[in-house]
């Protein structure tokens, strides 16, 4: 029995090996046939390996250890997914023992290679300027992420915590469900800036403005998702990830405790840089002013970006009904049924409704009904004023649409004018002449504030603002040492919290 367990596991391994090549040249012919093209054989991924696999390696001469042993940890960490998530055995790993040291070391190997492969992918990824990498880069990110937390299930199921081990299980696979559909989308949105423009470099370009509306609401979703902004699923998967990493001052071995801390410190940073990461992509990518003339993406890729965009939406908002459908493998495989405690109701809890909870459900139904009260505002607004639209002008100047274009800072004046009976404003304008009216040889401006608001209000909070960007300029000085000093305290403090904490 132990002997065909470990056969099967092998094959499931073999499995996604062989079978990874041919999945990815499915896709690409699938693609190139909806936009009416012939597109590569579906074996060319195979024949681009044996190429790869027969090129010469060209190493930086200032490259250190980690450029080497980068590839092998993110390479790695993947490979733990197909040992570990149920393929061609219902059980995997039943031949493995479940407690002891032993167990207790591959989990800790397992979080930390996690971990350092998910942060140095993702600093890889955040300076790529090529949409294929960069994703590519973010899907080793999401493995790593995806090994981390199966390998905090495994120490808490090694501790004898079935409940939190059951939770760490259920968020891997919300997590690697969340991210496939939302990298896929992606990826599709890669195609089709290539199709538009002939590269894939991360330029501005201004595609949004000059193409489907569907085809921007279905790439944003999935950006969204991916940089963990809510209340798409990616933000609720790494939400889950963190509340399931607060379960780790249950444990009592102290090596445990300390590494499930500092998993939370590195999930911390990477969490960060993708946000960086992704606000750069859309931005960039999709958002940048190219000048570009209006461009006609096939109806067949806008729909599928759309449809995939939507489906992202949709399993955030069907996240409490996700998750109890993951309860019997839950039961299955832990002997509780984890799914139960993390929800309540519409509100997603983490075993517990009384320490944290969201609700993505309630937040997408309520953020629409919340938005009609400005709408209603400026429909009846419009009734009783009409919007009169007038010419620009520029200083004498050629108009430029970029330089004079209306932007957030244009209410400012506005909001100044209509709050203005508060702090009563005033604005004296003085001109001196030479040689008649026409002859303009000094301006005199003066602009106050009452007598209450100004010195007694404004002046105080101007000088703390002040003094304070003063004493902490040192944050920006830029020196790398100075940084890392800020890491390593900031690292102090969550040891202390791991050992100390009850």
């Amino acid at each position: 029995m132990i002997l065909s367990n470990i056969v099967l596991q092998i094959g499931q391994v073999l499995c996604v090996l062989l079978l990874a090549p041919l999945l990815q040249g499915f896709i690409l012919k699938t693609e190139e046939q909806v936009q009416r093209s012939r597109g590569p054989n579906i074996l060319q991924p195979y024949r681009d390996l044996w190429k790869f696999f027969h090129k010469q390696i060209v190493v930086p001469e200032s490259a250190s250890w980690i450029y080497f042993i980068a590839p092998f940890i993110s390479f790695t960490a993947m490979l733990v997914v197909p040992i570990l998530i149920p393929v061609l055995t219902d059980r995997p790993l039943q031949w493995l023992p479940r407690t002891g040291v032993w167990v207790m070391s591959v989990a800790i190997i397992m979080i930390i290679a996690g971990v350092i492969s998910a942060i140095l992918t993702i600093f890889n990824a955040f300076q790529e300027e090529d949409w294929r990498r960069l994703l590519s880069l973010s899907s080793a990110e999401n493995a790593g992420v995806a090994v981390a937390i199966l390998g905090v299930s495994l120490l808490f199921a090694a501790s004898g915590l079935s409940g939190p081990a059951g939770l760490a299980w259920i968020v891997c696979l919300l997590h690697l469900a969340g991210h496939s559909l939302a990298k896929g989308t992606l990826f599709l949105t890669a195609d089709g800036v290539y199709s538009v423009h002939g590269s894939y470099t991360i330029r501005q370009t201004g595609l949004l403005r000059n193409t489907s509306v569907f085809f921007g609401v279905g790439a944003l979703f999935a950006t969204m998702s991916l940089a963990a902004l809510p209340p798409q699923a990616g933000f609720v998967s790494e939400w889950y990830a963190f509340q399931t990493l607060f379960q780790g001052m249950q444990v009592k071995m102290i090596a445990a405790r300390l590494t499930i801390a500092l998993a939370a410190a590195g999930l911390a940073l990477v969490v960060a840089v993708a946000l960086a990461t992704f606000a750069k992509l859309f931005g960039a990518g999709l958002l940048g002013d190219g000048h570009t003339h209006p461009t006609h993406l096939s109806p067949a890729r806008c729909a599928s970006v759309f449809f995939l965009g939507l489906c992202v939406l949709g399993l955030a908002v069907g996240m409490p009904w996700w998750v109890q459908a993951l309860g019997p493998a839950s039961q299955s495989l832990f002997g509780v049924n984890a799914a139960l405690p993390m929800k309540d109701g519409w509100l997603l809890v983490p075993l517990n409704g009384h320490f944290a909870f969201i609700s993505p459900t309630k937040m997408i139904l309520v953020g629409p009904l919340l938005a009609l009260i400005p709408i209603v505002f400026f429909l009846l607004s419009r009734r009783l004023f009409r919007v009169r639209r007038v010419p620009v002008w520029s200083g004498g100047r050629s108009e430029d649409a970029r330089q004079i274009a209306t932007t957030s800072l244009a209410f400012s004046n506005a909001l100044r004018t209509f709050y203005g009976f508060i702090y009563g404003p005033t604005h004296n304008l003085e001109r001196e002449y030479d040689h008649g009216p026409y002859f303009v040889t000094r301006l005199i401006f003066n602009q106050e504030v009452a007598p209450i608001f100004g010195p007694y209000l404004f002046a105080p909070l101007t000088r703390v603002v002040k003094n304070v960007a003063d004493r902490i300029s040192i944050l920006q000085s830029g020196y790398l040492n100075f940084y890392n000093a800020l890491i390593g305290m900031l690292l102090v403090l969550i040891l202390g919290l791991a050992l100390f904490y009850k």
